[in-house]
């Protein structure tokens, strides 16, 4: 679409002002001031009976209006995305430091805390396991009653024996990667009142507003249709706000007590109390020919998936898909095991399991390049998938493959920087240079499950057209992009339109935003609804102005002749038509990406629609007597589909490497030892290095406009990159992430670096 109006150009954020100027009202800030503060007895141990809970003294204590424990619950006391096993107040027994025994409702935030401390419950201390091979192991004390194994995912295919039989080089590695804590700005919060009709509303950050509509609903025993959620605007969520969180709390305390309730994690309950990334051991073993070319992967995965299922199968499946990397496999063995332990449960955190595993495949693509002496771009290449691949799990893939066009984007960088950076005189004697690549692929939804997204589009008889959609904006820009493709099909600028957004008494469900999804599926929807209004328009308008259909094109809020455009007709006289017909004024879309289930016993099927791919550079100075990595530049190029708003699409480029550097240095959460921000390692500003984004399109022909998606995707090759880099500059490489200062100072070590000045 050469001649768009408004698809592919940078436009403004409906919100971006307010944010900018500190104006923009979270659910902390809407919170009246007569509201009661709800506050959490957690746990505090690891695994442990409940003999008994006595709230009778705390009760009593000025200040606090009531105390609740799961008898209170006149539903379903279970939550989790996929699995609901996990309490919203525990019974019988905890299972993880953060889970919740008790509900204060108090007048203040200081009746509330005291309330906390006057509850006593008595405790039988269980055997607590904290690894996840560990709650494997015979014998191993069952966390859950069915076991600890949550999930099995196997995905095989072809004969992987056979093919490392023959194969040139096999290079055979473990990795570990760590728990991490999503860090959004704003913590976890959110307000509730019963509205005149008796309904429950709930005013809180969330990514799934609807989703949050039914576990709230099972939970407190009512209709749907008694309970309203309402997306504030969220600041940050990363996977972290997909889960229930205070949405529970509220709705049990606004049921009761028939008043404002509000509840407010600190930093500290945070930590505590949300879903982490999940943690995993990679064993990988990967097989290329004299060429490079991959012939074979076998790879077993353990996944902490903490106390809660959450997200955990479909973090296992992505994971076990993913394992080969964007590449041209034949032959695969994968296995990825989902566990319980006692640990923080573990979640939907940006990838869902795939920047673990590219950390793996991607430093196994950087050994083969080595022992055959290429450069890792050429190795890439020669392996990328292209235009008739079968994957892993059977699926033939045709279109929308950019990753040898994100490939060829960067080599130029690639080639520049190790003839002439790399060599150039570091800035200190310690320090060295080097530089790395990583590639990546992501599909687009949920993994091998229905994944549909509804929207609505309404005109009324003024003209005005508003654009109805469940899909929350937590800052990915999906507010922007949906209104762009609307005002691209109707010729009116996206500023001009109204947009109802996550609210569940006027919008219906758009799935999560989560899974890089939203441009892609809940875009399609609002394209079919938007065709389908302006079709109408434009039947209409043949009919007052006695003009053939194809000579027709609407044009702010107007429907004319092209060859005349003066010959015209309002939207409002064409609505005011229809409603004297009886006809509608309403349209709707529903968008569902074609996929089947994956097979149980090897994983053959279409567990994704559309893959977006990527590959990014990294130059890094490393100091050898420090250990400090400081990343240079990230050149970042994204297979995106089609760019709807590229500016939009470079600050998620921007902000991913941010994450994906954290990642590849400095972030990790320790149980037990990681309590808040002051014990957590944060890239802050200064640690920024130069990004320079490049936008490939790759038309994915069932994405709307030909888009993609690129939230997750933005993060996920940037610790491989790093850690790639890492290893040209020491010539030791790093199997466990983050690359910290010691682990980076024993590679130093190891590699003699820290000898040569006297260590």
């Amino acid at each position: 679409m050469t001649d768009a109006k408004y698809i592919g150009k940078d436009l403004i954020h409906p919100r971006i002002w307010e944010k900018a100027r500190g104006e923009a009202l979270f659910a902390a800030d809407l919170a009246p001031a007569d509201c009661l503060v709800l506050k959490a007895l957690r746990a505090g141990r690891h695994h442990a009976e409940i003999v008994s809970i006595d709230c009778a003294a705390a009760e009593k204590l000025p200040g606090v209006v009531r105390v609740f424990t799961a008898a209170d619950i006149p539903g379903r006391n279970a939550m989790g995305i996929i699995n609901k096993d996990h309490p919203v107040l525990a019974v019988g027994k905890v299972r993880s430091w953060g889970d919740a025994v008790a509900l204060v409702a108090a007048e203040t935030e200081e009746a509330a805390q005291a309330a906390l401390r006057a509850i006593k419950v008595e405790w039988k201390e269980l055997p607590a396991i904290l690894d996840p091979r560990e709650a494997l192991a015979e014998g191993a004390a069952k966390i859950h009653a069915e076991g600890n194994l949550l999930y099995k995912r196997v995905v095989k295919r072809g004969d992987v024996d056979a093919a490392f039989a023959q194969a040139h080089h096999v290079v055979e590695k473990s990795y570990k990667t760590p728990f991490i804590e999503h860090c959004y700005m704003e913590p976890d919060a959110g307000f509730g009142y019963m509205s005149d009709d008796g309904v429950i509303t709930i005013e809180v950050c969330t990514q799934n507003p609807h989703y949050d509509l039914g576990d709230v609903s099972a939970m407190m025993g009512l209709p749907e249709e008694k309970i309203r959620v309402i997306q504030a605007v969220t600041g940050g969520g990363f996977g972290g706000k997909l889960d229930i969180s205070v949405q529970g709390y509220i709705a049990l305390a606004v049921h009761h007590l028939k008043r404002p309730v509000r509840y407010f994690y600190n930093k500290e309950e945070a930590f505590l109390a949300t879903c982490k990334r999940h943690p995993m051991w990679i064993d990988i073993k990967t097989a290329v020919d004299k060429d490079g070319k991959l012939l074979a992967t076998k790879c077993r995965i353990i996944e902490d998936g903490g106390a809660y299922g959450s997200y955990g199968i479909a973090v296992a499946t992505r994971a076990a898909v993913h394992a080969t990397g964007p590449y041209d496999v034949p032959n695969t063995d994968i296995e990825a095991l989902e566990v319980y332990t006692n640990n923080t449960f573990t979640g939907a955190m940006r990838g869902f399991g795939t920047p673990q595993i590219a950390f793996a495949y991607e430093s196994q693509m950087d050994l083969h390049a080595q022992a055959l002496g290429l450069d890792p771009v050429e190795i890439r290449f020669r392996n990328a998938l292209r235009p008739g691949a079968i994957l892993a799990t059977g699926q033939q893939v045709e279109h929308s493959l950019g990753l040898p066009d994100c490939l060829e984007a960067v080599r130029p960088y690639y080639n520049e920087a190790v003839a002439k950076w790399a060599k150039e005189t570091p800035s200190s004697p310690s320090r060295r240079r080097g530089v790395g690549v990583g590639a990546m692929w992501y599909g687009v939804g949920n993994t091998a499950a229905q994944n549909p997204s509804t929207a609505q589009i309404a005109i009324d008889t003024e003209g005005a057209v508003t654009v109805f959609t469940g899909c929350a904006d937590i800052g990915q820009g999906s507010s922007l992009v949906l209104l762009q493709m609307a005002g691209e099909i109707l010729g009116i600028h996206p500023d001009k339109l109204k947009l109802v957004s996550a609210d569940t008494k006027f919008t219906t469900n758009a799935g999560a935003s989560s899974a890089s999804r939203q441009t892609y599926i809940s875009g399609n929807a609002v394209c079919i609804a938007t065709a389908s209004m302006a079709d109408m328009l434009l039947t209409r308008a043949v009919d007052r102005l006695k003009v053939a259909k194809d000579d027709l094109e609407l044009h702010d809020f107007t429907v004319r002749q092209k060859s005349k455009p003066e010959h015209s007709i309002s939207f409002a006289k064409l609505a005011q038509n229809l409603h004297h017909l009886g006809l509608p004024l309403t349209f709707s879309g529903f968008f569902d990406p074609v996929t089947t289930p994956l097979t149980p016993e090897d994983g053959q099927g279409v567990p994704y629609a559309t893959y977006a791919f990527a590959c990014q550079m990294a130059q890094v100075e490393v100091d050898v007597l420090t250990g400090e990595v400081d990343v240079k530049k990230v050149v970042a190029a994204h297979d995106v589909g089609r760019a709807i708003s590229p500016i939009n699409l470079a600050g998620q480029i921007a902000g991913g490497v941010a994450i994906g550097q954290g990642y590849a240095l400095l972030e990790e959460f320790e149980m037990g030892t990681t309590e808040s921000l002051k014990d957590y390692h944060l890239a802050t500003t200064t640690d920024m290095p130069e990004v320079v984004p490049i936008l490939v399109e790759a038309h994915e022909p069932s994405g709307p406009f030909g888009a993609k998606g690129i939230g997750e995707p933005s993060l996920i090759p940037t610790a491989p990159a790093i850690v790639n880099a890492i290893d040209m500059a020491l010539g030791q490489r790093i199997y466990a992430l983050p690359a910290s200062l010691e682990r980076v100072l024993e590679a130093s070590k190891a590699a003699g670096h820290f000898d040569k000045f006297g260590g």
